[in-house]
């Protein structure tokens, strides 16, 4: 067997497991409950090590994906029966007519999955539970990364994270959380908490501290493909949805010129422009407009607008201060510590680094690696000796290798 087709063949259950395991789970949760959350992850995991067993032996089955369907199926008939889960437990629940008893339908058409994977979306990000469970949760039943995964992105270990998703799991199920679209009076809210673990999400794979890596495109794809979920039905098709899904087009439009070959940063001035991917930019651009129906202004139309200007090939004053303005807008709606440093990067833009560095010195944020690199970029040309005093500081606070490698280059390029 040829290498490369051997390889193929061993990431093939991995990707699968990337894939599929979060609709079966979501599929099993749908059709029993969020109480037996547990049940469905043991069953889509047993799948998964089924497939590590037999396909070696037996070869990777023409449909690859039928195949685990109808696997999970009858795992999931098999294991309600044997341990009389269904009889006594879960019918009553889902109040089905006996004579379906002998025979749970488990339903994993495409139509099916994106519905259950949808609804779980909204259980999982259900309020009685902190948002850093939401996001945990979300790694894990949306998305289908592992334990391992989930603890290096929250920078601790797996026995951390697996009480974490217990605990939040529990919670759930002590609340009842029903897995379902919330009713037209709820959605609103529901929404929102929604949209912020995407959003989180998305931002942990922009600015990961995690590793040796400065961007995670994984987890900026999982978070997009979420966002698309919400857009493709009529009932979360809402405009700061799609402004949301702009901004993340916008935003991974430009992922190619963020980092040299080696993996280091590539700050914003210094990104080669002709590598920005134009088609990302479209579709950010047929989003933002189309979140622009219906005259609602959220942080995500703001945060979409400024990243649209930014990807604006000219370096002119009026794209800066436009930039600034949007940022004005931004932090009156919603302060944070990200938004107020990059105004204040604008302000440099359109108003000159005299002016940006009074405004930092009020920001004070002395234990942000940021904070100290934006300090060390506006102070260069001016005061060579504080630009490297603080590009130090944010060597010192540096996540990840690029990041501390970026730093390292602006601190060598200083004449001091």
């Amino acid at each position: 067997m040829p290498a490369g087709l051997f390889m193929k063949k061993q990431e093939l259950i991995p990707h699968l497991f990337r894939t599929e395991y979060r609709k079966i789970v979501s599929v099993l949760c749908r059709r029993f409950g969020f109480a037996y959350i547990e049940t469905a992850e043991d069953i889509a995991s047993d799948t998964f090590a089924t497939a590590a067993q037999i396909w070696p032996m037996k070869g990777v089955p023409e449909n690859p994906v039928g195949w685990l369907y109808n696997v999970a199926k009858n795992k999931a008939k098999n294991h309600l029966h044997r341990k009389g889960i269904f009889d006594e437990k879960v019918a009553p629940s889902v109040k089905i007519e006996s004579e379906e008893f002998n025979e749970p339908d488990i339903d994993l058409s495409p139509q099916n999955i994106n519905d259950s994977q949808l609804q779980m979306m909204f259980a999982i990000c259900h309020p009685s539970i902190s948002v850093e469970s939401q996001v945990g949760l979300s790694l894990r039943v949306l998305c289908g990364f592992g334990i391992d995964e989930i603890a290096e992105a929250f920078l601790t270990n797996k026995e951390t994270i697996n009480k974490r998703l217990f605990r939040a799991k529990e919670r759930l199920r002590e609340e009842s959380i029903q897995i379902e679209i919330p009713a037209a009076a709820e959605l609103e809210k529901r929404l929102d908490a929604v949209l912020t673990t995407i959003y989180l999400l998305f931002s942990e794979g922009c600015y990961s501290i995690s590793g040796n890596q400065a961007i995670r495109k994984e987890l900026c794809l999982e978070a997009m493909r979420l966002c698309y979920m919400l857009i493709e039905n009529k009932s979360t098709d809402k405009p700061k949805v799609n402004a949301l899904l702009a901004l993340m087009c916008f935003h991974t439009s430009r992922f190619d010129a963020r980092l040299n070959d080696d993996g280091s940063i590539i700050l914003y001035d210094e990104q080669d422009s002709s590598l920005w991917n134009a088609e990302l930019i479209s579709r950010g651009g047929y989003f933002l407009n189309r979140g622009s129906i219906g005259g609602v202004l959220s942080k995500y139309h703001l945060e979409a607008a400024i990243a649209s200007w930014s990807i604006q090939q000219a370096d002119t004053k009026e794209k800066w201060e436009n930039i600034l303005q949007l940022y004005n807008h931004l932090l009156q709606i919603e302060y944070s510590p990200v938004a107020a440093l990059n105004r204040t990067f604008a302000m440099a833009k359109a108003n000159g680094k005299l002016e940006a560095i009074k405004e930092a010195d009020k920001l004070n944020m002395t234990n942000n690696r940021f904070y100290f690199a934006l300090l060390g970029e506006l102070y260069s040309g001016i005061d060579n000796n504080k630009s490297a005093e603080n590009f130090g500081k944010a060597i010192l606070l540096a996540k990840n290798p690029a990041e501390r490698q970026a730093m390292q280059k602006k601190l060598a390029r200083l004449e001091v």
